[in-house]
C-alpha cells in the first residue's frame, strides 16, 4: 500500500454543532462521514480563538509554546514556521496544497507555511456561498489530477463564521435565514425569539458547510483515493455566540473531530475519551510512517481507534492569551471536573471577545456588561454539564478546588508558561482592542504585555 494521502477539512466557529452529535443542525455529509469512520464526542481545542488553536492542531504544541498567541492578521506569529504540518509533510515527501480559509499567518505571508500549492484561480462572480463553493471546487480540481506522490490538501471553509458589518449574521446579505419558529438557541442562551433567529441562520450556515464539504469529498471517492486517505474534519472552536467561543466552558473548548481512513478509523466508531486537537499532528505521524518531531505535546489516536474504549488522559488542558482584547485564561478538565482560572483581574466582561450578534445584543439588554467575573472557576460536570453554577467557593468542594489548582499549576510549569513568569509578551506591531470596549469592530491600540 503507497503512503495515504492526508486530507484536512476544517471550518470557523462550528463547535460541535452538527448532525452527528446529535444536534438538528442538517449536516448530512459530515453524517455520513462519521458513520464511515470514528467520532469523536470529547473532542477540545487548545485555544478557543481562531488563529492559536489552528496553530495548535498544525504545530502540535501550546499556543503559549509555538508562538501563537493571539490573531495572525493581528500581528501574532509562530516561533519557527517550519513546525508546521504543512511544511513537514512537504520535507517528508508529499505534495501539499491550500484551498481557501487558513489562519496562522498573514496572508501576504502564508509562503512561510510551507504548501507546496496555493490554489488561487479566479474566484466566481457570485456571493459569499458561491466563493465558498469555489473552495471545494479547487480543493476537487487537485483530487482529480494524477498523483506521483502523496498528497495533504487542506481546505478550510468560513461558512459558519459571523460575516458583514453591524447585524453580524452567518449568511451575508442573505440573513437572516432559517426558520426562527423551530430553532432552540444553544445551552447557555435563553430561548427568544432573536436568539432563535439567530440559531436558525447558523443552521443554515451549517447546512451550507456540509454542502461544500460534500463536493470535495465526492471529488475523493470519484477519483478513487477514499480508501488510502485519511480525511481529518475538524473547527477551531465553539461557535460565535456569549459564552462559547473565545471561553474555556466547552461550550467554547468543545469541537467536532471525525477521522475516517487508514489508522484503523473506519466503521463508524464513536469515541468518548477526552481528546485534544494536539493529538492530530502526532496521528498523522504515525499514520504516514514518519517519526514523531520531538516538539509535539499530544499522542496519537490510533490506539483509540483500535480500542475506543481504552484508557486514556486522566486531564486535558486548555488557553486564551490574546483575541480581539486580551484575556489571559487557564482551565484544566478531567471527566468529572472542570477548573478555570482568570490572570487579569478584570471585574466585568471582555466584549470585544464575543462577536458582535443579535443574541449578543439580546444579553446586553439584560445587563451582561455589568455581570461580575470570578477569578476562579470550578464545576461538577456530572451535575452542571453548562457549567452554571460555580462551586469555587463552595467548602464540600474544597479537596477538590486544591487538587484542580495543582493540576494546572503542574501542567504551567511543565510547559514553561509565561504566566508564571512574569505574564505574557506580545509580538511587536500586534493590535488589539481595549478591553473595556463593547464590540471587535471599534478602535484597535498597540497590545501590550500582560497580566
Amino acid at each position: 500500500m503507497p503512503r495515504p494521502n492526508i486530507l484536512y477539512l476544517h471550518s470557523h466557529d462550528t463547535g460541535r454543532y452538527i448532525q452527528p452529535y446529535g444536534y438538528a443542525v442538517r449536516t448530512p455529509r459530515l453524517q455520513r462521514l462519521a458513520e464511515e469512520g470514528v467520532l469523536f464526542r470529547q473532542a477540545f481545542c487548545a485555544n478557543p480563538t481562531c488563529s492559536p488553536s489552528r496553530a495548535a492542531l498544525l504545530t502540535g504544541m501550546w499556543p503559549h509554546n509555538n508562538g501563537m498567541i493571539g490573531l495572525a492578521h493581528r500581528g501574532a506569529r509562530l516561533n519557527d514556521y517550519t513546525q508546521h504540518l504543512a511544511c513537514v509533510l512537504s520535507h517528508n515527501g508529499y505534495h501539499s496544497a491550500l484551498s481557501g480559509v487558513h489562519h496562522e499567518i498573514d496572508n501576504r505571508e502564508r509562503h512561510l507555511l510551507g504548501y507546496d500549492e496555493f490554489l488561487d484561480e479566479p474566484v466566481s462572480g457570485g456571493n459569499y456561498l458561491e466563493h465558498q463553493r469555489d473552495f471545494a471546487r479547487r480543493a476537487a480540481r487537485v483530487l482529480a489530477r494524477r498523483h506521483d506522490k502523496p498528497f495533504f490538501l487542506s481546505c478550510g471553509f468560513g461558512l459558519t463564521h459571523r460575516t458583514g458589518a453591524g447585524t453580524q449574521w452567518f449568511n451575508d446579505a442573505e440573513s437572516p435565514l432559517g426558520d426562527p419558529r423551530y430553532a432552540r438557541p444553544p445551552a447557555p442562551l435563553p430561548d427568544t425569539p432573536e436568539t432563535r433567529r439567530d440559531f436558525a441562520d447558523f443552521c443554515v450556515a451549517a447546512e451550507r458547510l456540509d454542502g461544500c464539504i460534500g463536493i470535495v469529498l465526492d471529488a475523493l471517492d470519484a477519483a478513487g483515493l477514499a480508501d488510502n486517505t485519511l480525511v481529518i474534519c475538524t473547527t477551531d472552536h465553539g461557535i460565535a455566540f456569549p459564552f462559547m467561543k473565545c471561553n474555556l466552558l466547552d461550550h467554547g473548548i468543545g469541537v467536532m473531530l471525525i477521522l475516517r481512513g487508514p489508522g484503523g478509523f473506519r466503521g463508524g466508531g464513536v469515541v468518548d475519551a477526552m481528546v485534544s486537537h494536539l493529538d492530530v499532528f502526532p496521528t498523522v505521524a504515525e499514520v504516514a510512517g514518519l517519526p514523531a518531531p520531538a516538539w509535539l505535546q499530544g499522542r496519537s489516536l490510533t490506539p483509540l481507534a483500535r480500542d475506543p474504549g481504552a484508557a486514556w488522559r486522566e486531564e486535558l488542558f486548555a488557553e486564551v492569551n490574546y483575541h480581539a482584547a486580551v484575556e489571559p485564561m487557564r482551565a484544566v478538565r478531567t471527566t468529572r471536573h472542570k477548573y478555570i482560572r482568570r490572570y487579569d483581574g478584570r471585574l466585568a466582561p471582555v466584549l470585544p471577545n464575543c462577536d458582535d450578534s443579535p443574541s449578543k445584543n439580546e444579553l446586553l439588554r439584560a445587563g451582561w456588561a455589568g455581570r461580575p467575573l470570578a477569578a476562579e472557576m470550578l464545576f461538577d460536570l456530572a451535575f452542571d454539564p453548562n457549567e452554571a453554577c460555580n462551586l469555587a467557593q463552595d467548602p464540600a468542594y474544597g479537596s477538590v478546588l486544591e487538587d484542580m489548582r495543582a493540576r494546572l499549576n503542574r501542567w504551567m510549569q511543565d510547559t514553561r508558561d509565561p504566566l508564571l513568569a512574569g505574564g505574557l509578551v506580545p509580538w511587536p506591531q500586534m493590535t488589539v482592542n481595549p478591553p473595556d470596549d463593547p464590540s471587535p469592530q471599534g478602535r484597535m491600540v498597540p497590545a501590550e504585555p500582560s497580566p
